[in-house]
């Protein structure tokens, strides 16, 4: 993973890009300060998927239905 400048980086971005093809991550960055990431499509960002899910569990701990179950939510309108 390499970090470049927002002007160097607009500057050279068909070679920033041909790089990312090829698999590199590119760190862009704004004063010394990171603004955006250039990846290849094809990479999953695991740990961002993992921290969705755990968002996701969390508040499923806070939800509740009311006292009713699902079953009796799904059946409510087949009667």
């Amino acid at each position: 993973m390499i970090t470049i400048g927002a002007f160097e980086a607009k500057t050279h971005l068909s070679s920033l890009l041909e790089r990312v093809a090829q698999g590199e991550e590119i760190i862009i960055t704004r004063h010394g300060k990171p603004l955006a990431r250039l990846v290849p499509v094809n990479v999953v960002d695991r740990s961002r998927i993992d921290h969705a899910i755990g968002k996701l569990k969390a508040l499923r701990q806070n939800c509740t239905l009311g006292g009713i179950s699902w079953q009796e939510l799904r059946d409510a309108d087949r009667r």
